[in-house]
């Protein structure tokens, strides 16, 4: 029996044009799950979608979607179901973070924070429960929060981020326990030091390896892949009482 089969799930997965929301998007696919990755930049979604195609021979759908944009985001959800008829799984992995003393930052930089990374994850998973999941009484819901949503940091001063992502664990808790009688479950993974476009810089910095191989227990980054199981698991059919946990991804970060 092959736990993880997906064929003939549907899933949307926001962020899906660069880093770690293309890695699990094929990580699904490779279960022969249909994709339909969301973005700002459709030339990028189209790249992504070409590329589930062609190496897992599975159907992707891409369509451009700013989050914060709460008719957007609706329509977006009725073309997926009018298209489907069906919405199965949502990964909700597009984000934002801004760095800086938490003295100088705006208004407008935790505003923005907010706005992407918390109310956008609310504003997609609002849609798709109502219009395909809460029908279907199914679903897999799987919020992409982050260890610096479960602790504090001494190095990457990120105070909008760590308050956004920490609401993305309580939202995924308070989701989880409003539909669990929907038959939808709703989890969050907390990834850890992932070397993306949008970490790459500082990840890069040799200040930053160094303080690294301290506060990580396996002393590394994680590596490209290594989130894709987690993905999996909590998108399975299988995976049927496993609701409301935040899934540290992290080497160990957050255990010590």
């Amino acid at each position: 029996m092959n736990y993880f089969d997906l064929s003939g799930h549907v899933a949307i997965v926001t962020g899906c044009s660069t880093g770690l929301g293309v890695q699990m998007a094929h990580a699904l696919a490779s279960q022969g799950c249909t994709i339909v990755p969301v973005a700002r930049r459709m030339d990028k979604l189209e790249e992504v979608a070409q590329s589930l195609r062609e190496r897992h021979g599975v159907e992707a759908l891409p369509l451009r979607c700013d989050i914060t944009d709460t008719a957007m985001v609706e329509q977006v959800v009725r073309t997926v179901f009018e298209r489907y008829g069906r919405i199965d799984i949502l990964i909700n992995n597009a984000g934002t973070g801004a760095v800086a003393p938490a003295e100088d930052i705006t208004d407008a930089q935790f505003e923005n924070e907010m706005q992407i990374d918390l109310f956008g994850t609310f504003r997609v998973a609002r849609a798709v429960a109502k219009l395909a999941m809460i029908p279907a009484g199914y679903g897999r819901i799987i919020n992409i929060a982050s260890m610096y949503g479960l602790v504090g940091n001494k190095i990457a001063p990120a105070s909008p981020y760590h308050a956004a992502k920490g609401g993305v664990v309580n939202l995924t808790r308070a989701l989880a326990a409003e539909w669990g009688k929907h038959g939808i479950t709703v989890n969050a993974i907390c990834p850890g030091y992932f070397v993306t476009p949008l970490t790459r810089e500082t990840l890069d910095s040799d200040w930053f390896k160094e303080y690294a191989r301290g506060a990580i227990p396996m002393e590394r980054y994680g590596t490209e892949g290594e989130l894709d199981t987690a993905a999996l698991f909590l998108s399975s059919p299988r995976s049927t009482y496993v609701t409301g946990i935040a899934l540290p991804v992290d080497g160990g970060y957050t255990c010590v």
